[in-house]
This record gives C-alpha cells, sequence and structure tokens, in this order.
C-alpha cells in the first residue's frame, strides 16, 4: 500500500520530498566553521608560539648588545691599562698624562713667529746659515742670531771636551739609573747595567745620538757632571760663542741654548777633530752589550747618499727646538758649513741641506759658464 501511495504522488511530489530530505540532511550537517575550526587553532598556536618566541628572541638581542658593549668596554680598559703601563715606565702615573704628552707642542721658533721670515730657497727651517769654511763668507743667512734650544746638536761640545781631555778611551763605563732621561721620558736600548768602553759611548753618542751615552760620558769625566757641564760653557766662551748655555750634557733639556752664528763657530772647531769627524760620519756601528750585540745606525742618513761629501755632521730633536741639523761638507769644489735650526717637517732639515746643495751648485756652474 505504501509503494502504491508513492507511485500515486507522482514525480513531481518525490521531488519534492527529495529536496525536503535534502534540505534537512544539510541542517543536520556540520557548520563550516567546524571544519575551518582545526585551522584557526593552527594559527592561533602559532601565534602564540610567535608571541613566546619573540620576547626570547629580544632576550637574546639584548644580550648580545650587552655582550658586545661589555667586550668593547673591557677592551677600552685594557688598552687605557696598557697605555699607562707603557709610560708609567717613563714616568708618567696617568692616561691623562699620557694624553698630555701627546698633544702637540710648538717649538720656541714657531711661538717666536720665526717661520714667517722668507728666504730665496723657500727653506723649512726657521732658522739657517751657510758659510764658506775658508773664506768665511755667508752665502745665506735667515734669523741666524735668533737663541733657540739646540737639542741633541748639544752633543757635539760633548764630544769636544771628551776627545781633547785625552781620557782612556778603553776604560769601562757602566750606564747607571742617574743615565736614564728623566727631562722627556725617551726611550734607550743601553739598559742601566750595561758597560761599554768610553770610545763606544762617545761614537754611540755622535754617530747614533744616543742620550744614555752622552750622560755617562758627563757623569764619569773627572769631576762629575758638574765640572763637565762648566767646561762645555769655558769652551764656549773660550771659542767666542756668546750666545750659548749648557745645562747638560744631551740636549734634552730646553735650556741648552745657541744660535746659529755660534754652532757654524762650533762646527769649525770639532771639525779639527779628526775622531769627531770619523764617529760622526760613520754609518753604521755594532756593540756587544753583555750577550747581545746592538746595531746602530747614523741619524742622519745623507751619510750614505754619494752625492754628499760630508765631514762632520750631528742632528737633533726636541719638540722646543724642531728639528735641527749641522753639517760640514764639501759642495762644488767649496768646504761649506751648515746650519740649520727648527726646521718644521721630520725630514725637512734633509731636504733643505739639499735645496742649499743643488743651489750652491748651479750657482758655480752658473759662473763657469759665465766665465
Amino acid at each position: 500500500m505504501r509503494s502504491g501511495a508513492l507511485r500515486n504522488l507522482g514525480l513531481s511530489s518525490v521531488r519534492t520530498l527529495l529536496v525536503a530530505v535534502a534540505g534537512s540532511l544539510v541542517l543536520l550537517a556540520p557548520a563550516a566553521p567546524a571544519a575551518a575550526a582545526p585551522k584557526k587553532a593552527v594559527e592561533q598556536r602559532q601565534a602564540a608560539k610567535r608571541g613566546a618566541q619573540a620576547p626570547s628572541k629580544a632576550r637574546t638581542e639584548k644580550s648580545r648588545s650587552a655582550a658586545k658593549s661589555s667586550s668593547r668596554k673591557a677592551s677600552a680598559k685594557q688598552d687605557r691599562q696598557r697605555v699607562t703601563a707603557r709610560v708609567r715606565g717613563k714616568g708618567a702615573t696617568s692616561v691623562r698624562e699620557v694624553a698630555a704628552r701627546s698633544t702637540p707642542r710648538l717649538s720656541f721658533g714657531q711661538m717666536a713667529g720665526l717661520h714667517a721670515v722668507s728666504d730665496p730657497l723657500d727653506l723649512k727651517s726657521s732658522v739657517a746659515l751657510v758659510v764658506d769654511q775658508d773664506t768665511h763668507e755667508v752665502l745665506l743667512s735667515k734669523n741666524d742670531h735668533a737663541v733657540l734650544p739646540i737639542a741633541s746638536l748639544t752633543k757635539l761640545m760633548t764630544g769636544l771636551i771628551v776627545s781633547q781631555a785625552r781620557l782612556p778611551l778603553d776604560e769601562m763605563i757602566t750606564i747607571t739609573k742617574e743615565d736614564v732621561d728623566t727631562e722627556k721620558g725617551s726611550s734607550s736600548r743601553l739598559a742601566v747595567g750595561s758597560v761599554l768602553t768610553r770610545g763606544e759611548l762617545l761614537h754611540l753618542a755622535l754617530m747614533s745620538s744616543e742620550n744614555r751615552a752622552a750622560n755617562a760620558l758627563g757623569r764619569s769625566y773627572p769631576g762629575g757632571l758638574n765640572n763637565f757641564v762648566s767646561l762645555m760653557n769655558a769652551k764656549a766662551q773660550m771659542l767666542g760663542m756668546k750666545d750659548t748655555r749648557y745645562v747638560e750634557p744631551t740636549g734634552l733639556s730646553s735650556a741648552n741654548r745657541s744660535s746659529a752664528t755660534d754652532l757654524a763657530t762650533l762646527v769649525a772647531a770639532a771639525y779639527k777633530d779628526p775622531m769627531i769627524r770619523q764617529l760622526s760620519t760613520s754609518t753604521g756601528y755594532e756593540v756587544a752589550v753583555g750577550s747581545r750585540v746592538l746595531q746602530y745606525n747614523n741619524t742622519n742618513r745623507l751619510v750614505h747618499n754619494p752625492e754628499w761629501q760630508i765631514g762632520l755632521q750631528k742632528t737633533g730633536y726636541i719638540s722646543e727646538a724642531g728639528q735641527c741639523l749641522v753639517m760640514q761638507a764639501q759642495v762644488a769644489g767649496r768646504k761649506l758649513i751648515m746650519v740649520f735650526l727648527d726646521s718644521a717637517g721630520k725630514f725637512s732639515r734633509l731636504a733643505d741641506a739639499e735645496r742649499v746643495r743643488r743651489w750652491v751648485e748651479s750657482q758655480h756652474a752658473s759662473a763657469a759658464i759665465s766665465g
């Protein structure tokens, strides 16, 4: 009967019934959001994970930054400690003193405005004098009467006093704490306790401007250091060096002062001493100190130059004096005495000497052509 009833409903009624049933099934089916719930849950978990990781990552970056900062501070502290340790050995007690010592200082010539004075060769030295040794003709002069610190040019007088005293050159002399530089804090390869002969000390003082060697020569002189300095000043007076004063034998003190005119007189006097000529122009020298052999070289590189015929020379430098140089040299057949004080650059004193040499040679060539 039921089947008959269904047959009696007709095709359209069956379709309607099926649509109704399908609609009911749709209503009973799980909603779409439920199907998306797992995806949303995954996204929420991922967001939560990222949220949990973000502070951790931030903390990590912060830790790394703090570690780098700490490392930089530790490195800077170590650098300050190393610098302080290095300079404490030279008399300094703090990083502030290191900075003070490293600050460039004006030379006496710069403070006096001597560099503003011009000359035909545009020299970098604020003081210059070139004199013919035989005729005493002045070829070039610039602020030649200015009295300035002379740095290690002092050692030329030190060598002259020692040489003329005819003291035993093989006498052994020990470097002591009294020879350590407390004026400028300069270093030396001659350690306290080193033992050298007087001749070796004289060689190093004149050729390499070794300060401890020069001080030891004066300290070990008969009568002591004070007597030695008195003899230096007495010799200057005897030579007619009226602008000159010495207070110690190395030149580290800016109180050692002279003029270019006086220094030309000293060069002429020292040139008469064969030993000073030989030692001051020596290109190099080896000296045995204990179990070591030390190689020293000349502070004036022009002695290696074949274009130069140098009979005597001495260099010098402290900040108050600038770069200094005195020489006796033969140029264009003439024996010349050259004095350069307060030169502005490290190599400018040598460049000034080269300018003078080329100028004298060109003058000589012009005279030969016109003659």
